[in-house]
């Protein structure tokens, strides 16, 4: 399958506490990072409204993490601009910083100090204060699940706990733009599951917008926006559910009494071609859940079962780079 390159539109933007202004919290225009003239970003126009849950989602060397590290400024651009919570990151990297929280993919953590003793020594660091320290800590280590653990070494805590310490970490300045690389990279699913159970409540709890990278693409359901990146372009950017009607049609799965006669009827009274297999017939079809019933009602054979599946946003990616997440053409 040829890669559609078209950029979509966003739609309209579900947002929540939007936590300053109508200004985007991330802009950029022509954002490029190239390494002896090879470009590892090209170009990428990028806006993520404040308040805002994004995933940039593609494949190991995409260029996310160099966008995310030009953001956060890790790296300095070749070319193009860049605000991050209203601030240019050429012109003020310091107030960038001050306005960031960052949680990197292998965020380090001494296995000899405490949950609360991590806290404490970043706290210091930022020069907060004591009760200015307590009160930021025990909101952060509430919202991550960590507060019954607050007194654990690192070493004894999951993969999973140490990666929300990572990110009560990276809350604990109150960032208004909270970047998060890879945050369940390497966890089992289940500490993926619980990650993103405390990540969706940090939402609920706090006007915060958060800016993630990705390469699980089921993750991408969880974003308000998603923006598929590959060879360091920005192929489309829109939520969800509209990268998925941009296919067009939902997969049926339909098993009757006779699948042989009702695959000649869908083609003669509906125009639709289905593929008969061992498990029944599969086919495609734009609004398959409204269709359901004058598809039932047009095969006047026995229908057994009907299932309707979306688009996963693996189909998503397939559609707009060509090949699968893993790397395998189409």
């Amino acid at each position: 399958m040829a890669p559609d390159t078209t950029h979509h539109r966003r739609t309209g933007l579900h947002r929540r506490n939007a936590p300053w202004g109508a200004s985007p919290a991330v802009y950029t225009r022509a954002l490029a990072k190239s390494y002896r003239g090879v470009p590892a970003v090209a170009g990428i126009d990028l806006s993520v409204e404040a308040g805002e849950l994004f995933a940039f989602v593609g494949p190991n060397g995409a260029g996310k993490s160099t966008t995310m590290a030009m953001l956060c400024t890790l790296l300095r651009p070749t070319a193009g601009q860049a605000r991050v919570a209203g601030v240019d990151v050429l012109a003020d990297p310091v107030e960038v910083r001050r306005r960031i929280g960052l949680v990197l993919q292998d965020s380090a953590c001494d296995g000899d100090l405490t949950v609360a003793e991590h806290l404490r020594f970043h706290a210091a660091l930022h020069g907060m204060g004591r009760h200015e320290t307590r009160r930021r800590m025990d909101e952060a280590l509430d919202l991550l699940g960590l507060y019954d653990e607050r007194d654990i070494r690192a070493r004894a805590l999951s993969g999973g706990g140490r990666r929300r310490l990572a990110i009560a970490r990276g809350l604990l300045t109150s960032p208004q733009v909270l970047f998060l690389d890879e945050p369940t990279r390497g966890l089992d699913p289940a500490a993926r599951a619980q990650v993103w159970e405390h990540l969706l409540q940090l939402r609920q709890h706090r006007a915060l917008t958060m800016f993630l990278t990705t390469h699980y693409l089921e993750e991408a359901d969880h974003c308000d926006h998603v923006g598929i990146i590959d060879g360091g372009r920005l192929l489309a950017h829109d939520s969800p559910a509209a990268l998925r009607a941009a296919l067009g049609t939902d997969r049926v799965h339909l098993r009757t009494a006779d699948d042989r006669t009702a695959a000649m009827l869908l083609a003669q009274r509906m125009g639709v071609s289905a593929t008969r297999g061992p498990d029944g017939l599969h086919l495609r079809l734009p609004g398959a859940a409204a269709a359901i019933p004058r598809l039932c009602a047009e095969l006047r054979v026995p229908v057994l079962s009907v299932e309707v599946r979306r688009p996963g946003m693996d189909e998503v990616f397939l559609h707009y780079t060509g090949q699968r997440m893993g790397g395998s053409p189409a």
